[in-house]
């Protein structure tokens, strides 16, 4: 099955023996892997260093090194790296050691191209459902968030999407919080002939510099205080696919230099470790944020920001498709009263005027947010506007600064939205400028 399309992977062979080596790299080159050999421990452990690998076959009698000693110093080095220890029919009780020290499998030889063939697919195909096991868990979870759309204006953002999926340029997603940014994305990952690869999700706003770099980048051994152990970045999970810099506005300024560096020329170094490593990655990135105002500020670099909006995509407020918002109620609605086994099926007219009225300052996930709850305490077959909780201090007109407020409801309605807009309390009260407790308090007060 010479350079099947499907065969995608990188192999280390470490044998001591060279026609074995030879013999091994001739039938996984003609089956489309990537190969690698090394015929001491040494120099496995030096080719770690410079390349990634999925799957490992190791000599249990390498020499004079102990395969035993040998696995345990590359399960370290690489952990998500699997290794297949390869053995003597003398030796197959030293093989279930190593199974127990951490190997996934065994291979005596001598053996058939075939089951050479076969051991590498299962392992590989283990290591990329591993690989993408968070990321379709994600998917399980969530309903699509509204890529089907009856507004014009949004429809042509989809549409421009879809013509430059097919590229590899960068593309720059704006929108208002909530508006479907994320989903854009994996959207656009899905369009593209990078599809089967990885897609990668950083959220930006959620770690310091130093932990944003080990997480782009990964790290080594000993970087740093509690690396106990190597670990792939983002950047290498996603070779080949794409990486989704979610809210790049809050992109530490101090590592821009460097994120700049791995989008021009592809290049990057782990934390702790100075090999240089390359990578194929199409960068996506998205921002509620005015990046042209923080780069007049000091606050973002031009230049990224200019290898990050080869192609911008803005996506509109849900106030400015409200014909979608029926569309989206009823699509949230099926899904939650399934998930959760409840017994409302519809909206009564009443409900259906408020979804429609109100202003929806967290766009379709503030939608989202108020459907999940209604669908919970609702305990007919007719949602009614009691149940949405969308008060009249935080319909269309009253939620305005210069409206006819008191300072009190005005606090209310802002809070409301903060809360319906932000993915955990701690974020919120982060962006309001108080701490959780105040933000439980306020929330008791006002009945939120």
């Amino acid at each position: 099955m010479p350079n099947s399309p499907n065969n995608s992977g990188r192999i280390l062979l470490v044998d001591d023996e060279a026609a074995i080596l030879r013999t091994f790299r001739y039938c996984l080159e003609d089956s489309g892997y990537q190969v690698a050999t090394a015929s001491s421990a040494a120099q496995a452990e030096t080719l770690l260093q410079r390349q990634v690998f999925d799957l490992c076959f190791l000599d249990l009698r390498l020499g004079e090194d102990d395969g035993l000693e040998v696995l345990q110093r590359l399960r370290v080095q690489a952990p998500w790296m699997r290794v297949v220890i390869v053995t003597a029919h003398s030796a197959v009780d030293s093989a279930v050691d190593a199974i127990q020290a951490g190997a996934a499998d065994y291979l005596v030889k001598p053996c058939s191209p075939e089951q050479l063939r076969l051991a590498a697919a299962k392992q590989l195909e283990v290591r990329q459902l591993a690989a993408r096991l968070e990321a379709l868990e994600g998917q399980m979870k969530r309903t699509q968030d509204g890529l089907d759309s009856h507004s014009p204006a949004f429809m042509a953002v989809l549409e421009t999407a879809r013509q430059v999926a097919a590229t590899d340029a960068n593309i720059l997603i704006l929108g208002e919080s909530g508006t479907g940014k994320g989903e854009l994305a994996r959207a656009i990952h899905g369009w593209s002939r990078r599809a089967r690869k990885p897609f990668a999700t950083i959220n930006c706003p959620s770690l310091t510099t130093e932990l944003m770099e080990s997480e782009l980048f990964g790290h080594s051994r000993g970087a740093f205080t509690g690396a106990s152990e190597s670990t792939l970045g983002r950047v290498s999970q996603a070779d080949g696919g794409t990486l989704f810099l979610d809210e790049i506005g809050d992109f530490p300024l101090p590592l821009q230099p460097k994120l700049l560096r791995f989008i021009q020329d592809k290049e990057y170094e782990r934390v702790g470790d100075p090999v240089t490593r390359q990578a194929d990655v199409r960068i996506l990135a998205a921002t509620n944020l005015d990046l042209d105002d923080m780069v007049r500020e000091g606050r973002f670099r031009e230049d990224l920001l200019y290898r990050l909006n080869v192609i911008t995509l803005k996506l509109p407020p849900l106030r400015e498709r409200r014909e979608d918002v029926m569309t989206l109620a009823e699509r949230f609605l099926a899904h939650f009263v399934s998930e959760y086994g409840r017994p409302a099926r519809a909206f009564s007219s009443e409900a259906l005027a408020t979804l429609q009225d109100y202003h929806w300052p967290g766009n379709v996930r503030e939608l989202r947010n108020v459907i999940e709850r209604a669908s919970i305490i609702c305990p007919g077959t007719e949602i009614e506007p009691t149940h949405l909780g969308l008060t009249p201090s935080t319909t269309d007109n009253a939620a305005r600064v210069g409206a006819a407020l008191s300072l009190e409801e005005l606090e209310k309605a802002h809070i409301a939205a903060m809360l319906a807009t932000s993915p955990t309390l701690e974020q919120a009260a982060s962006t309001l400028g108080i701490d959780v407790s105040t933000l439980y308090r306020k929330r008791k007060q006002y009945g939120l």
